[in-house]
């Protein structure tokens, strides 16, 4: 399994961290043992005091491929869910200060949450998809892939000139503006076309 994640994919959440408006999608990756499905609880990493929530639109893929065409692109997902990019906030600042790679502040163990996986069908993708992400019952972000700045087949074609795309990969499609800090106590529930996909509990 390979995580895939794409950043500033929504202008807003690029302006609210005083990021440029990327002229190509942005692309990192986690490794598998960030992969954290539907935990109850989740645990505050000692390593930080600024973790941040960062919720996504997630998809699935479903068959194995490279170099895959736009108008094909979309064959290649069989679910989706909402996630949440989990991020040492602080530990990020300092390195991207000092010009350094930062993946200890994204790609840490548990650091890609997903809720549960619906299936769906190839086209439901072409349609505006809404998800939410509540922080103690209050909704502190809201995204519409409408406004995704790199599309699912964009992203799907872009990332799979650099990479195989194989079974079981994950791709987190960019966080929209609301991001914000999480301590411990909080309860996270994340939504998608208002139905739950996952509950947490910052422990």
């Amino acid at each position: 399994m390979k995580i895939f994640c794409v950043g500033r994919n929504y202008a807003e959440h690029a302006k609210e961290l005083n990021n440029e408006i990327p002229e190509e999608p942005v692309i990192f990756m986690k490794p598998k043992t960030a992969y954290t499905p539907q935990p109850p609880t989740f645990i505050y990493p000692e390593f930080t005091n600024e973790l941040h929530y960062e919720a996504e639109l997630v998809l699935r893929v479903c068959k194995n491929g490279k170099y895959i065409e736009p108008h094909h692109a979309l064959q290649y997902v069989d679910a989706i869910t909402v996630g949440i990019d989990f991020t040492a906030r602080d530990l990020q600042r300092e390195l991207k200060k000092k010009g350094l790679p930062w993946e200890i502040a994204k790609a840490w163990d548990n650091s890609a949450l997903t809720g549960e996986f619906i299936k769906i069908k190839p086209e439901a993708l072409n349609r505006p998809i809404h998800f939410s992400l509540e922080r103690n019952g209050e909704v502190v972000q809201r995204g519409n892939t409408a406004n995704m700045l790199y599309t699912i087949p964009k992203l799907i074609t872009y990332i799979s000139r650099f990479f195989s795309l194989n079974i079981g990969d994950l791709i987190f499609t960019g966080t929209p503006e609301g991001v914000g800090e999480c301590s411990v106590g909080d309860e996270l529930t994340g939504y998608l076309e208002g139905e739950k996909m996952f509950y947490t509990y910052i422990k």
